[in-house]
């Protein structure tokens, strides 16, 4: 579990920065009407410190909690992203692909959360 652990760390830590770094990116992700730059950075935020939050053993179990919610709240933006004509990730087919993935991580961050309640 210590494996998967680093991994979605590392994946949500750099994932917080990206939305620092290249803004634009997620722009696509947000419907319009919306405050694109100010949903992007706080998502950013969300995402680092759960990355950051899974490193403090006393911390991982409401840190994995909040990732699988996270993750939860992005599947609607995931389907809608592949409806689109042109989805913001890229090819239809990766838009496709990317709704299964949603659920993998899903699945990671819960079997991330079991286990930390068997550590309490």
């Amino acid at each position: 579990m210590l494996i998967l652990k680093i991994i979605f760390a590392i994946f949500f830590i750099y994932a917080g920065i990206i939305h620092f770094i290249k803004p634009s990116f997620f722009k696509h992700f947000i419907p319009n009407g919306l405050p694109k730059l100010t949903i992007n950075y706080i998502v950013g935020i969300i995402e680092f410190s759960l990355g950051i939050g899974l490193f403090f053993p006393q911390a991982v179990s409401y840190t994995a909690y909040g990732i699988l919610i996270l993750l939860i709240l992005f599947l609607p933006i995931h389907v809608w992203d592949a409806t689109k004509e042109r989805p913001a990730i890229g090819s239809k087919i990766f838009a496709y692909i990317r709704i299964p993935l949603q659920f993998l991580l899903m699945y990671g961050a819960y079997l991330i959360y079991q286990d930390s309640l068997l550590i309490i």
